[in-house]
């Protein structure tokens, strides 16, 4: 099936801080990774070098057979939604209509029916068709990040990278997302997703990854405690609610 994603003992530093060290994986056509960790773990520095927003110390990086930065329209990304001002002056089809730019390299032009008909199904894929005329500031924040999700489809990518999904939403807006990732993943999306709650993983992702600046475990998303107690420094608890989990397999009773 070929990797979309190889990364090879990449290191990134900020000063002489090293945040990520001898990182190596890769991540198949079609897959469906979660990434958990640690704040300040590197996840978002990972995306970041993925998409050749930061310069990396050394180590490769190869994005559907290209250099990060050299990929086009073939790599979607969410950002954070803690990241994003909400204030802006626009409707939620204005902002997912800004997803059809890449692919021009133009900031000024008139969309075409095409965008618009493209922005239209993105809507219409993430449930939010009837928001379309609604200006961002009184989206919740389930709407919000569907907003962002449909933006990132506009550009019609062949990989999904999306960075702390469910961060702000509440409960239900969190499950119909985590339904949406496994509909465009079963569609044959490859998605990689990162997130530092590990109740949030969904029991849709194919594969976790474990980091903490450096790669502890990257397999079944079935964890051991002593892979947690390796990647968090201390014992874990873990408590779900209501997000189906594979996160452990077992747990002991109580006495």
């Amino acid at each position: 099936m070929g990797s979309i994603l190889q990364i090879r003992h990449l290191f990134v530093k900020y000063d002489s801080s090293t945040v990520l060290s001898d990182v190596s994986f890769d991540v198949p056509k079609g897959e469906y990774l979660g990434i958990i960790g640690p704040n300040g773990g590197g996840k978002t520095t990972l995306l970041k070098a993925i998409l050749g927003l930061i310069p990396i110390y050394s180590g490769e990086i190869s994005v559907c057979g290209k250099e990060p930065g050299k990929t086009g329209t073939w790599v979607g990304y969410v950002p954070q939604l803690s990241l994003m001002e909400r204030e802006f002056p626009v409707t939620v089809r204005e902002v997912v209509l800004t997803g059809t730019l890449t692919r021009k390299k133009l900031l000024f032009h008139r969309y075409s029916s095409i965008d618009r008909d493209t922005a239209a199904a993105a809507l219409r894929k993430v449930g939010i068709a009837d928001l379309a005329g609604r200006r961002i500031h009184d989206l919740s924040g389930g709407e919000f990040q569907k907003m962002l999700i449909a933006r990132a489809l506009a550009e019609k990518p062949r990989l999904l990278l999306l960075d702390e999904p469910t961060a702000s939403v509440d409960a239900k807006s969190r499950a119909q997302i985590f339904n949406l990732l496994a509909d465009l993943n079963r569609s044959g999306m490859t998605i990689l997703l990162v997130t530092h709650d590990t109740m949030a993983v969904s029991s849709q992702v194919h594969q976790i990854a474990c980091l903490n600046r450096r790669l502890v475990y990257h397999g079944e998303p079935e964890l051991k405690e002593e892979t947690l107690h390796a990647m968090y420094g201390c014992p874990i608890d873990l408590i779900a609610h209501g997000v189906p989990h594979r996160v452990l397999k077992t747990h002991r009773e109580e006495k």
